[in-house]
């Protein structure tokens, strides 16, 4: 499988009370295990399942994914400014791994 990268794109600092968008994207092939490599083997399962939005230790966004998410995931949410802080991003995948980055905002 080819690098797990991540793309994602939140603004630096916020005001207090302003409600503001939160954008990422995987890199991830999301091999839905239907389809046959070109030595006419099947391609396991390898999907991510479940992503997760933690804002200061509070869930803010979470979705759960099936086999039709598309490769490279792109996913585009809003969240509340409540205070300084970080938020966290979870991917999970079929393999157990858990894909984690993190970005600092600040709340003025």
């Amino acid at each position: 499988m080819a690098e797990f990268r991540i793309r994602k794109s939140v603004p630096e600092t916020v005001r207090k009370g302003e409600v503001f968008e939160i954008k990422t994207l995987v890199t991830h092939p999301m091999d839905n295990g239907f389809m046959f490599g070109r030595d006419g083997k099947r391609i396991p399962r390898h999907i991510i399942h479940r992503f997760e939005a933690i804002y200061n230790g509070k869930t803010v966004f979470g979705a759960d994914w099936h086999v039709a998410v598309s490769t490279n995931p792109y996913i585009s949410f809003h969240a509340l400014a409540e205070e300084s802080g970080t938020i966290e991003f979870r991917w999970h995948d079929d393999n157990g791994t858990v894909h984690v980055d993190s970005v600092y905002i600040q709340v003025i």
